[in-house]
């Protein structure tokens, strides 16, 4: 499953691996919308994912302000991995559009 949700009594994690596409993006969008609800910090794991298409890192940006606009803290644990950036860049993209998480 490239989308999972995985949540504790802190922390809402969503894993995401291999290529996040548009394929995804309904499933990728419930989670989101589910971590959301739920009021606690929102963390993001790339650490498996190999590639994201425009579309995710749309729904990534979209929930970041959602998280921020409801005061509820979403970053991304760890960093993306070397593929992934690189292909951010490419596209245009200076920095990756959610803030990682400090420590």
């Amino acid at each position: 499953m490239p989308v999972a949700l995985e949540q504790n009594d802190g922390l809402s994690l969503i894993r995401l691996e291999g290529a996040i596409d548009i394929g995804c993006a309904a499933e990728l969008k419930g989670l989101l919308v589910q971590a959301l609800g739920g009021g606690k910090p929102i963390g993001v794991s790339l650490a498996g994912a190999t590639d994201l298409d425009v579309t995710a890192v749309q729904l990534l940006w979209a929930a970041t302000r959602q998280a921020n606009a409801a005061g509820v803290g979403f970053a991304l644990e760890g960093q993306a991995p070397e593929q992934v950036s690189a292909a951010l860049a490419d596209a245009g993209f200076e920095r990756f559009p959610v803030p990682s998480q400090a420590g």
